[in-house]
């Protein structure tokens, strides 16, 4: 009836799953780790991972960037046992062992099975959500025409496409701050605008970004239209002075993030008002056996040590659980 069977589920290969599976793997239990596109998630497109502790560079050489990072978290993870499949997981849900019924007392403990995007099936009795976030579209006229076209989410994937060129970057936080940053070593030119009168991006981040010579930052000013033939040409921004349009060949949107839950929107999860999955400080659920980290929980503080640190604690409470259902957890 299975394809597959496992102690420990993980969903998602970003910072958070790759350091679930790596604490799972390393705990014995048998790890299977679902990700659609390659291990790294977000992470992939930092330029320099400057503020992960321990990862600093050495006279010449910078810090290690997001995609170096998280190839080495990969392969300590598969180092340790744990087993990756390129595949999504369409729907995850509960059931009870075969032959017993959850509903009847003193029967055997649930777990969870987990359809695949192939249409194979698994099943697990703890799972661990680290699905992370999607990227938030604005919606305004232009941004969808132009996608791949001078629109883009990912400064170190398109932004060397546009060297010399007049880019804007869009948003106001640690992501639109960075890769801004990143931007203004490829062109002179890089104009951000936030909606509000100041970042939310770190401080330091925020004052290095004020800084940069090659950075003009316009405050209260929203982007209305994305505008072009064939490519982004120019864009129309409204700000206190009213509303304009400047010659533009790119816009970098980072305008916050979309928590990737659908797979497990009917196991009764707890979710906040952005659709963050709330999970108690040991990153447990709503549901027994299901555990959240990193991007698609619900907390204050979205980095890549957080998310790690999460799925670490995550695998702990999974391996705890585990045990528990096997008889075998500490008394």
């Amino acid at each position: 009836m299975f394809d597959y069977d496992a102690d420990l589920l993980v969903l998602g290969a970003g910072p958070a799953g790759l350091t679930a599976a790596q604490y799972g793997a390393r705990a014995s239990l048998k790890t299977l780790v679902l990700e659609q596109m390659a291990p790294g998630g977000q992470a992939l497109n930092i330029d320099v991972l400057e503020n992960y502790p321990g990862n600093v560079g050495h006279g010449d050489t910078p810090p290690r960037s997001g995609f170096d990072f998280c190839e080495d978290l990969h392969k300590q993870a598969k180092a340790f046992g744990a087993r990756f499949i390129m595949e999504g997981a369409v729907s995850v849900a509960r059931a009870a062992e075969e032959g017993s019924s959850a509903a009847e007392e003193g029967s055997s403990a649930p777990y969870f099975t987990a359809v695949l995007q192939g249409g194979k099936v698994l099943r697990v009795p703890a799972v661990i959500l680290a699905t992370g976030a999607e990227h938030r579209r604005l919606a305004v006229p232009g941004e969808a025409e132009f996608s791949g076209r001078g629109v883009s989410y990912c400064a170190t994937c398109d932004g060397p496409f546009f060297k010399g060129r007049r880019i804007l970057v869009v948003g106001g936080g640690d992501a639109a701050c960075d890769e801004a940053q990143y931007l203004s070593r490829l062109t002179d030119t890089v104009i951000l605008i936030h909606r509000k009168s100041m970042f939310r991006a770190q401080k330091a981040l925020a004052e290095r970004t004020l800084a940069n010579p090659h950075i003009t930052v316009s405050f209260n000013t929203r982007l209305l239209e994305i505008r072009g033939e064939t490519r982004v040409m120019s864009v129309v921004l409204e700000g206190p002075g009213g509303s304009r349009e400047e010659p533009m060949d790119a816009v970098f949107i980072f305008a916050g993030s979309i928590p990737q839950t659908a797979p497990v929107k009917g196991l009764g999860l707890h979710f906040d008002e952005t659709g963050s999955v709330i999970t108690n400080q040991n990153m447990e659920t709503a549901v027994p056996g299901f555990f959240a980290a990193g991007d698609v929980r619900s907390g204050p503080f979205r980095q890549v040590v957080v998310a790690a640190g999460e799925g670490a604690v995550a695998a702990h409470g999974a391996a705890a659980y585990i045990d528990s259902l096997r008889g075998v957890g500490y008394h």
